[in-house]
């Protein structure tokens, strides 16, 4: 039986991001894996670790507050993926499925933010 936050498609999303990061990253090299590597997954496994933290504090209040940190680490995600492109990590069909993702799930996110602020605020 799957909990909330399984069901969310923000959380899937992130999973499906920080699944094929770890994919790519696996190939690297030590030194790329030891520098922008370890950050990249730290950065992508945070998204959706944090929305399902936040999903069973139990109230609106708390679960905001992670869902923000999360998009946190969805935007320092995009600052590690342009790392690693500027330093030619990844391939061009890598950069242009990562973006898809990140194309749906940036918007989705800060939605969901949006919808669960406006939730807390009329309580």
């Amino acid at each position: 039986m799957k909990t909330n936050f399984e069901r969310l498609e923000i959380y899937q999303l992130a999973e499906k991001l920080s699944d094929r990061v770890w994919e790519i990253v696996y190939k690297w090299n030590y030194l790329a894996i030891d520098t922008v590597g370890k950050q990249l997954i730290r950065a992508t496994d945070s998204i959706g670790a944090n929305i399902a933290e936040g999903s069973g504090r139990g109230s609106d209040k708390d679960f905001l507050r992670f869902l923000k940190i999360s998009r946190g680490s969805l935007y320092e995600s995009k600052h590690w993926l342009r790392r690693a492109y500027k330093r030619k990590l990844l391939a061009r069909s890598e950069v242009e499925e990562l973006r898809a993702i990140l194309s749906e799930l940036t918007p989705k996110h800060n939605a969901y933010i949006r919808a669960v602020g406006k939730r807390d605020r009329q309580q």
